[in-house]
């Protein structure tokens, strides 16, 4: 297949991705319909600047902006740096300053698939005690860990419910990023027991302004809420994947708990 072929393939699946016909892509990206029509039967074949400008008119990541710049026979712009790397030194100093501040309730940072980089003493405890000890050199994918049978999902009251909108959210990922990577990781959740029924039932009527998560164990019950941060201007592809997940304590009780466990830790 040619540059030009490979690049209109892909510039079709994208717009269809997206439910736009020709003029609207064309509006968007402010060429002529006529000019898109011909980038897409391959009749012509894109600068790069072309190719940067339907990118970002189709609201495309950054990782895909590469892979489009590739399709039509040009090098990558995106880079994708390790979150370690000596370069990012001051967005791991942000991200440690924004966990620490969650304290001592629970925080996470994860990348586009849910695997966990980096999470505060408040995650710590509320997994240690759920699920016992973790080996701190274990790779822990947090997608897996929620919708798994024997991890978080004996302790998770409404696990169907938030299990629910979970995988549906990672179903708009899918189809958000168009990558192998996700829809192996959709295609795994959905395999595990109980998954695909759960998705055809009908879900009840809200009955609060959030979905919170319900742990119990024991004689100890705890109702978190989640909020999920990004970085506003990123030029990284690994930094526009991360995400900051802060769980805050639906009522007095559960914040109690959380503060406990976080003083005798101190003492």
């Amino acid at each position: 297949m040619s540059d030009a072929q490979g690049f209109s393939s892909e510039l079709h699946r994208w717009r269809q991705r997206r439910g736009w016909s020709q003029l609207d892509l064309a509006g968007r990206a402010d060429i002529s319909q006529r000019h898109l029509s011909f980038l897409e039967l391959a009749r012509a074949a894109p600068s790069r600047d072309m190719v940067l400008r339907l990118a970002s008119a189709l609201d495309v990541p950054l990782r895909q902006h590469n892979a489009l710049l590739l399709a039509a026979g040009f090098a990558p712009v995106w880079q994708e740096t390790r979150l370690d790397a000596p370069e990012l030194a001051q967005i791991n100093e942000a991200l440690d300053y924004v966990l620490a501040q969650q304290e001592p309730f629970p925080g996470v940072a994860v990348d586009r698939h849910w695997n966990l980089l980096k999470a505060n003493g408040g995650a710590v405890r509320l997994v240690e005690f759920l699920v016992g000890p973790l080996d701190p050199n274990a790779a822990v994918n947090m997608a897996d860990a929620l919708v798994a049978p024997d991890v978080l999902r004996p302790y998770l009251v409404n696990w169907q419910e938030v299990v629910r909108y979970f995988i549906r959210s990672v179903e708009a990922d899918a189809a958000a990023d168009g990558r192998p990577e996700t829809a192996a990781l959709l295609d795994r959740l959905l395999s595990y027991e109980g998954v695909r029924s759960l998705l055809k039932a009908q879900p009840e009527a809200a009955s609060a302004p959030v979905l919170p998560m319900h742990f119990r164990k024991g004689d100890v019950s705890l109702k978190l809420f989640t909020t999920i941060a990004t970085l506003g201007t990123p030029q990284d592809i690994m930094l526009q994947e991360l995400r900051i997940e802060c769980f805050f304590p639906m009522d007095r009780a559960t914040a109690g708990v959380l503060r406990g466990w976080a003083a005798s830790a101190v003492s």
